[in-house]
């Protein structure tokens, strides 16, 4: 079988780090796999095997932004007709589905959109009357009717219902995990092992909320530092800072910056915590989790509720600093049994045939 991937740019996001996985998965399958990249930008080593092919946008015209949609478009149609058929086609990202669903050489019913985040969040966010109906719209004019797997079931139900829109099919198929591989990156030195802390990973950006983050920290009397992965501007970087020496914490808070391999880390320490407004999936939790580490998260729309059931549910907090200083202090003082049985539904070979049984057989 022939499986396309398509793909607005490889940068170092989690979406992007999903679709490699799957695609390396699936080509351990013996399935032929393809990439199409509509931008020259790749943050992360390709599977050996994988056809990678750049689509890139050479347009200086003045009116570039105006013919877009429609010129990517045609320059996706052309590669394809290059190409050949497909057996499944797996577009991901919103700007990426905008063009597929464009395309005049594409089957529909081959054609599945990858939805990773919350769109409500996302595109609607606190817009009110004309500009939300507008979002809506335009959200709706490429989704509706289409061929739709959303990331955990928070990200089907928020698009069916925040956009009253109704897919010709929807799936809900959860993130890959390659836990072998996991474990073995887990295993790199260390210069933390063997020391008590606390960890986030994730980028500096307003959704994952670093502020709560530190108030949280601050207030939940836990002595044991706190390790930021990550990184973002320096402006960025210097208000959190602040924040951290406002709180007088700021002796506690390492700013490790960004890791290329950040398993280790994760691995060594006490607990992870998550701390966003809102998450597709949340991948660094079922990381932590099959490193056996215990994780706080806020119970922010998104997956983070479906990944920490039953027992580990008491690590889950409502949206607010002092929630979730309770339950980072209470895990960090009695960590939950972690179950390694149930996070083999996030394996990569069980996801792998997951998206193998959307190709229709003839």
């Amino acid at each position: 079988m022939r499986i396309l991937f398509i793909i607005d740019g490889l940068p170092g996001g989690g979406a992007e780090k999903v679709v490699l996985t799957l695609a390396e998965g699936l080509l351990r399958q013996g399935q032929q796999v393809t990439l199409f990249s509509l931008r020259d930008v790749c943050h992360y080593p390709l599977p050996a095997g994988l056809d990678y092919q750049l689509i890139a946008d050479h347009s200086r015209t003045p009116w570039r932004k105006l013919t877009e949609l429609s010129r990517r478009a045609a320059q996706l149609d052309k590669a394809l007709q290059a190409a050949g058929t497909f057996d499944l086609v797996l577009s991901n990202l919103h700007k990426t589905d905008r063009i597929v669903a464009k395309s005049r050489v594409l089957a529909a019913e081959k054609v599945w959109f990858c939805l990773h985040g919350m769109f409500s969040r996302s595109y609607l966010g606190h817009r009110r009357g004309f500009d939300r109906w507008l979002k809506q719209r335009k959200i709706k004019a490429v989704y509706q009717q289409r061929n739709l797997v959303a990331v955990s079931q928070a990200v089907a139900d928020d698009i069916e219902q925040q956009f009253n829109l109704t897919p010709s099919q929807l799936r809900v198929i959860y993130n890959p995990f390659d836990i072998e591989a996991i474990e073995q990156a887990a295993e790199q030195p260390c210069e933390m092992a063997g020391m008590d802390y606390l960890i986030h990973v994730g980028r500096f950006h307003e959704g994952k909320r670093h502020d709560r983050l530190i108030e949280a920290y601050a207030q939940s009397g836990v002595s044991a530092p706190l390790l930021l992965v990550g990184q973002g501007t320096p402006a960025q970087t210097e208000k959190l800072k602040a924040l951290a020496s406002q709180l007088g914490v700021a002796e506690r808070v390492i700013f490790k910056g960004f890791q290329t391999n950040p398993y280790p880390y994760i691995r060594h320490a006490a607990q992870l915590i998550l701390s966003s407004d809102s998450e597709g999936f949340g991948n660094v939790l079922v990381e932590a989790l099959l490193l056996n580490t215990p994780v706080v998260s806020t119970r922010c729309p998104g997956g983070p509720a479906e990944i920490l059931t039953g027992e580990l549910a008491r690590g889950l907090a409502d949206l607010n600093a002092p929630a979730l200083a309770d339950r980072i202090r209470d895990i960090y003082e009695n960590p939950p049994l972690i179950d390694r049985t149930r996070l083999a539904r996030f394996d990569l070979l069980a996801i792998c045939q997951q998206y193998s049984s959307l190709i229709k057989n003839p």
